[in-house]
């Protein structure tokens, strides 16, 4: 499988990253190592999780989809060194004094994550969230020590947008301390607006690596949900309902013409679509079987064509 440069991170990843938001939530822990054992079989070596997966299930606390992760590490020796490894820090971990971008909590945080993940470094360590009580510098030099420490490799933001991204590069600048290298936007055939435009010339601008989440729109772009009955086939329909809309339908009629002249799955052509999307390196997308993972591979080899592209552009302009 052709690697991928990440940004300035000297990082190099398939053209698509697991999300291992469903460890611990639809995904157990016998059915997370079957399926990051899949994963590294095919050739993909990158997965992406945070601190606070899966917090929301009732019953969690956050740390579970690390804890998975740490263990089937564990389970595997001498695997560490062949996976690249995302997590973040940033969400609420249950307390006032547990979540933000303060380097009293980043130190704490990373040390925790480290445990979790059974590992003594991260690959790549995400800011989840904007902080706006905390000065970039002060995140910032945080994550400068844990780079100089080797605790983390390289690092990046999720959910900035283009003015706060552009911030904290003047500011990493003025004071010296390291710049973020990859952001992690939401982005699919139907959420474009927000990442297209500002974020997106930005990033090419400053080669910054770019990974997108709900690459498949909670599930949306697969096809599997096409009516409000259809919300209560999976533990995400509730996250899915906003989509059900006369364009959410356009795109869908475009994915199922697409996938028809390719022999393809929809979610494949949506995948396929976001790898061709300038300055994206790779979207993340999250699975529950191995034929999903192998479905990535798929999505991965397939090559649109002009006229594919052109359709499944017209259909999700907003």
């Amino acid at each position: 499988m052709k690697l991928r440069t990440l940004g300035t991170t000297g990082l190099h990843i398939p053209p698509l990253v697991f999300g291992g938001n469903v460890f611990g939530w639809t995904a157990d822990e016998k059915t997370s190592f079957s399926l990051l054992d899949a994963l590294l079989e095919r050739g993909f070596n990158t997965i992406d999780t945070a601190d606070v997966y899966s917090a929301w299930v009732p019953g969690n606390k956050g740390g579970e989809s690390e804890t998975i992760i740490g263990n089937w590490l564990a389970a595997h020796p001498g695997v560490r060194d062949k996976i690249v490894l995302f997590t973040k820090v940033g969400s609420d971990m249950g307390g006032p004094d547990k979540k933000g971008l303060s380097a009293r909590w980043i130190t704490q945080a990373v040390e925790d994550s480290l445990r979790r993940l059974k590992t003594d470094y991260i690959d790549l360590y995400f800011s989840h969230w904007a902080d706006n009580s905390t000065p970039y510098e002060e995140t910032l030099g945080a994550y400068e020590t844990l780079l100089k420490a080797g605790k983390i490799r390289a690092i990046g933001a999720s959910n900035l947008d283009a003015d706060q991204l552009k911030a904290s590069l003047t500011a990493a600048d003025n004071a010296g301390v390291p710049r973020y290298q990859v952001l992690q936007p939401e982005y699919n055939l139907f959420d474009r607006h927000s990442f297209e435009g500002a974020r997106q010339a930005l990033c090419i601008q400053e080669n910054i690596g770019v990974v997108t989440y709900y690459s498949l729109a909670s599930g949306f772009l697969s096809g599997k949900y096409r009516s409000q009955q259809d919300l209560s086939k999976g533990k995400r329909g509730d996250r899915v309902a906003r989509y059900l809309t006369p364009r959410g339908m356009a795109i869908l009629e475009a994915l199922d013409n697409v996938a028809s002249r390719h022999d393809a799955q929809p979610a494949e052509v949506a995948l396929a679509w976001l790898s061709t999307r300038d300055g994206v390196t790779a979207p993340i997308a999250s699975a529950t079987s191995v034929p999903q993972v192998d479905a990535f591979v798929r999505a991965m080899s397939l090559e649109l064509n002009p006229d594919d592209l052109a359709q499944l552009n017209d259909a999700s302009q907003e």
